[in-house]
């Protein structure tokens, strides 16, 4: 044997992809879409706002403007406050009507002179007032503005009918009052005390230019929503685009790899893209690789499971078709003896086939739960000593630390302890002990079975797990191991992430060891 000692475990570091500053599918989603959705809601409240504060100032104007005039009708005769009424009106573009202390109209700029504004009609103006209109009432409707009572001009000539009018004459001090001209645009009224005689000015003013202004700001914003909107289609066509070219070349991986017509099919791995599409091309190419593997190792199975099948199956043919021609009964007992022997065989094969296929599906469905292997191998040693099942070897245990804990199903690592024990046993000479020692590693477990058989050839300590593989002692009777002992122990140290492996005895005796690692369980919280 060669005094090679126990190679070390390989670290192993999963391939890491490098960060990229990819922005989730579900952040570039939303914020296509909602992007121009939060420039139109923030835009119609900005109008709203603007359209206030321009209002906010027009009352300011209006109410100075009032006082204004009124202080200088106050001192002036009827003749001159006439002139002035006109001058007024024509200059500021108003229409101002005065009343006397008993509110009857005696004055008014649009009778004495030609009117210096006229409110449009709705029905002469063309469409595109009128979709303005529409508009400025749903901005109205969307921020929840109060209502604006029509402005319609009153028949009677008393004060009483304007209530800017009257609170003014109650209170002596300027009011202010919002109406809607028939064509959407503001009218505001400003009345005023005239002197101390109880006279009253009412001014009137058809504030276009605010509604103008409003208007040519919602125009602004629209064309910014607009702009934002064929970005945000644009966008969202690129976004398809990205999303949908990709998604379409796996699909059709897919189906090539399902029909299975060409079994050199590359499924994209797109190592370039970070969100989700990437993850799952990766997802799919893993798959994909897994999927052939699988299909791949049932195909040799199969073909290992035929082969070894049909040796004892010839066998037992054989003994059967002589049995029937041999008259000598000794010669009958012995081939009787054969097919038994062949039986037991076919009978062991298909036990061990059988839990060896069921293993992958098994694991894939259990749920992994923490386990002592320390307490577990005490057990199984505890339950072969009282079986007799070590052929009279002692088995000498170490374990420095019986707290270590691993995850996975305690009935398989079960099995995996017994093959290892079945083979040790199995190689080791009549009353030659076998050691099983138990140590950590840092963030590893490991169980190692040593016996003092020759030991296994540097060129087979990796063909000992393949399936039906087998390098039994001479002296051995035939078919009594299947040889998928080890090949079951590593399937189940694999799907518990862990490693079996084969190597001579460090102490440079004959023999070999086998070596069982599984990563340790975290600790709970």
């Amino acid at each position: 044997m060669s005094d090679e000692i126990a190679p070390e475990r390989a670290e192993t570091k999963p391939e890491s992809l490098s960060w990229r500053p990819n922005l989730s599918l579900t952040t570039r989603i939303l914020a296509v879409n909602i992007l121009p959705l939060l420039l139109l809601g923030g835009g119609t409240f900005y109008l709203d706002t603007y359209r206030t504060q321009l209002l906010d100032e027009r009352y300011k104007l209006a109410r100075i403007e009032a006082q204004i005039t009124a202080e200088a009708l106050a001192g002036a005769t009827k003749t001159r406050q006439e002139a002035l009424l006109i001058q007024i009106g024509k200059e500021q573009n108003m229409r101002l009507r005065m009343y006397d202390a008993e509110g009857r109209l005696w004055a008014d700029s649009f009778e004495l002179d030609q009117p210096a504004f006229t409110l449009d009609d709705p029905e002469e103006l063309p469409w595109q007032e009128d979709f303005a209109r529409i508009l400025d009432r749903a901005v109205d409707t969307v921020v929840g503005a109060e209502p604006i009572p029509d402005y319609i001009e009153p028949v009677s000539l008393n004060a009483d009918v304007w209530p800017e009018l009257r609170r003014a004459r109650e209170e002596g001090i300027s009011q202010i009052q919002l109406r809607d001209a028939p064509d959407g645009t503001p009218v505001i009224n400003a009345a005023a005390p005239v002197g101390i005689l109880g006279a009253t000015l009412l001014t009137t003013r058809n504030a276009t230019d605010i509604t103008d202004s409003v208007r040519a700001a919602r125009t602004t914003l629209g064309t910014a929503v607009g702009l934002a909107l064929l970005f945000s289609i644009l966008l969202s066509l690129f976004m398809a685009r990205t999303i949908v070219q990709p998604l379409r070349t796996l699909a059709k991986s897919a189906i090539r790899v399902r029909l299975g017509r060409d079994r050199q099919v590359v499924v994209p791995r797109l190592p370039e893209r970070g969100d989700e599409i990437g993850l799952l091309a990766r997802a799919v190419a893993d798959m994909t690789d897994a999927l052939r593997n699988r299909i791949d190792a049932v195909e040799s199975f199969a073909a290992d499971v035929a082969h070894e099948i049909k040796n004892p199956l010839a066998s037992l043919r054989s003994a059967m078709e002589s049995l029937s021609r041999v008259e000598d009964p000794e010669l009958r007992r012995q081939l009787t003896d054969i097919a038994a022997h062949d039986v037991r065989r076919i009978d062991r094969l298909v036990s061990e086939i059988s839990d060896a296929s069921r293993i992958d599906a098994e694991l894939s469905r259990a749920v992994f739960e923490p386990v002592k292997l320390g307490l577990l191998i005490s057990n199984i040693l505890g339950t072969r000593q009282a079986r007799a099942e070590n052929a009279g070897h002692p088995i000498e245990f170490e374990a420095p630390d019986w707290s270590s804990q691993v995850l996975g199903v305690p009935a398989r690592l079960e099995r995996v302890i017994e093959n290892l024990l079945d083979n040790a046993v199995s190689f080791s000479p009549d009353n030659a002990p076998v050691t099983v020692e138990l140590s950590r590693d840092q963030d590893w477990i490991a169980v190692t079975i040593c016996d003092q058989g020759p030991g296994i050839p540097k060129e087979e300590r990796d063909k000992v797990f393949r399936r039906f593989h087998s390098v039994r002692p001479d002296n051995e009777d035939f078919g009594q191991h299947s040889g998928l002992g080890l090949a079951i122990a590593r399937t189940i140290a694999e799907a518990h992430d862990g490693t079996l492996s084969a190597y001579p005895r460090a102490d440079g005796k004959c023999g070999a060891c086998l070596r069982f690692e599984l990563p340790a369980a975290p600790p709970r919280t």
